[in-house]
This record gives structure tokens, sequence and C-alpha cells, in this order.
């Protein structure tokens, strides 16, 4: 992690860097689409929901719909809220199924308690590190932002943020105020050793302390490089997508499967049968 003059967050605040130009990226670029997909289907992995039924959850930096599309997938309901109005724009033209808000993390979640069974968060926390204007503090900042995300949680669920952290300095100032508004949990960083594929993902329980999930890729084997290859390399799948989720195809239904059999869960048998498309019956 180290201090890169580029970072977006350097250039300028999230509600002007986040333009109409940048926006239509969002929709348009494949690339992006596919990293933004991946991100949301491990962050609820880490969430750890019960399987089987759907729950309400909160987007936070929601953008132009991508983490919700996969929400919306898998079957829960969900609200987003964002600085960029812009953003906003596009996840209103994409006809995303969530609900959507205009809003600065930095002020607070103006949810009642117990509003939401978890949260997750795409490439958004390490904004309110950035002092954008006089009156900005970063650390009371991210703490109005996590006491009042903490009280908008039910007890015993999770917030899960993937992030960019620009140094070590600013991972210690983001848990130490999510500490400090009651959270617990910590960073899980999936593959550790590669340098395009590692990802932070800060884990926070809310009331109920849990044990913290193991990153992927940390097991010094050869599946770990063959993870990272599926995670930076499949951009032929993603073609045409015009700001849609993956489809359930057969890449996608192999992938998820793989991550299911990491995780220690029973998982049948790939065969020439899987994912095969049936016809309707009548």
């Amino acid at each position: 992690m180290t201090s890169n003059c580029r970072r977006p967050e350097h250039t300028a605040p999230p509600e002007l860097f986040y333009n109409e130009v940048e926006a239509k990226k969002y929709s348009q670029n494949s690339r992006m689409i596919e990293i933004q997909t991946q991100m949301s289907e491990r962050a609820v992995e880490l969430l750890n929901l019960p399987e089987g039924q759907p729950c309400f959850l909160l987007d936070v930096g929601c953008g132009s719909g991508l983490s919700g599309d996969f929400l919306s997938e898998e079957g829960h309901y969900w609200v987003g809220i964002d600085i960029s109005t812009a953003m906003l724009d596009v996840a209103l033209d994409r006809e995303v199924e969530g609900d959507l808000l205009v809003g600065d993390m930095g002020h607070g979640m103006p949810f009642r308690a117990g509003t939401f069974d978890g949260c997750i968060s795409i490439s958004a926390l390490q904004w309110l590190c950035n002092a954008d204007k006089r009156s900005h503090s970063p650390p009371k900042r991210l703490y109005t932002f996590f006491s009042t995300l903490y009280s908008s949680l039910s007890r015993g669920s999770r917030a899960i943020f993937q992030l960019y952290p620009e140094n070590s300095e600013q991972l210690e100032l983001i848990t130490t105020q999510a500490m400090r508004a009651g959270f617990g949990g910590g960073m899980v960083v999936d593959y550790p050793n590669s340098s395009k594929a590692k990802k932070f993902f800060l884990c926070l329980f809310a009331g109920v302390t849990g044990s913290l999930p193991k990153g992927l890729g940390t097991e010094t084997s050869d599946r770990a490089v063959s993870n990272q290859v599926q995670y930076s390399g499949q951009r032929c799948r993603f073609k045409g997508m015009k700001g849609k989720s993956a489809k359930k195809g057969r890449d996608w239904i192999l992938e998820k499967k793989e991550r299911r059999r990491r995780q220690g869960r029973e998982v049948r048998a790939d065969t020439k049968y899987t994912a095969r498309q049936r016809k309707p019956h009548f």
C-alpha cells in the first residue's frame, strides 16, 4: 500500500469526480462490470447471510447499481445510497430493483434503528479519509458514518466494505473509528501475494462478534494461482453486456461452484450437463 498521486479521491470530491462521463463507464465498460460483479459476490459471501432467505440490505456508495444487480439476482431487497447524482441517474436509466437515495456517507446514515440485515460497500469507504472542505475532519466523518450505520443494522448482522487503502495509517484510522462506534471484526485480505488480484475487505460485526473469514488465495498452492487468473482475466464473458450483470450461464455457474468448494461446502461434481439449458415444460 503506497501513496499514488493518481488515486481518484486525490483528483476531486466524489460528487464531482463521478460525473456523467465517468458514470457512463459503469454501464458500458465490460471490465468494470466484471470487477464490480465479482467484488459484490465476494462481499455477499462474507456477509454470511442465511441460505434461501431474502434479506434487506444497504448498499453504501451504490453508484450505478451494479452491486445492487447482484443482490437482486440473489433474491435480496436493497436500498442504495450515493453522493453522485450522475451515478444514480445511470442506475435509474438501468431500472435497478433497489430504492435509491442521494446522500453523503460522512453525514451519517438516515435510517431507523435495526432496519437492515446487512450492509455492503464497494470501493467507497476510502473517500471518507479525504478532507475536501475546510469543515471536513476524516476521523469525525468516519465516526459519524460508522456510528449511524451501527444503529441502522440489526444485531448480529455484518457490514462488508471493499476498499482501496492508500497506506497502513489510513487502514488504522478506518478500523479505529469503526471499533469506537461499537463494531467488532477486522480486515480480510484476498490474494495477499498478488499485486493485481489483491483485495481488502473490512468485515465488521454489529452486536455479536464472530470469527473473521479466511481470505482467498492465502494457501500456497497451485489453486491460488488459478484463482488469480479467474479473477483478473475473464473479459470475454462480459462483452456486450451494456450495464447488465452476468447471466447465469455455464461459466458463471462453474465459477460459483468453485467458490463454494473453496468455502468447504458440498458441491455436485461438474459434468457435461452442468448449466445446460432445459426446455420449458407445459
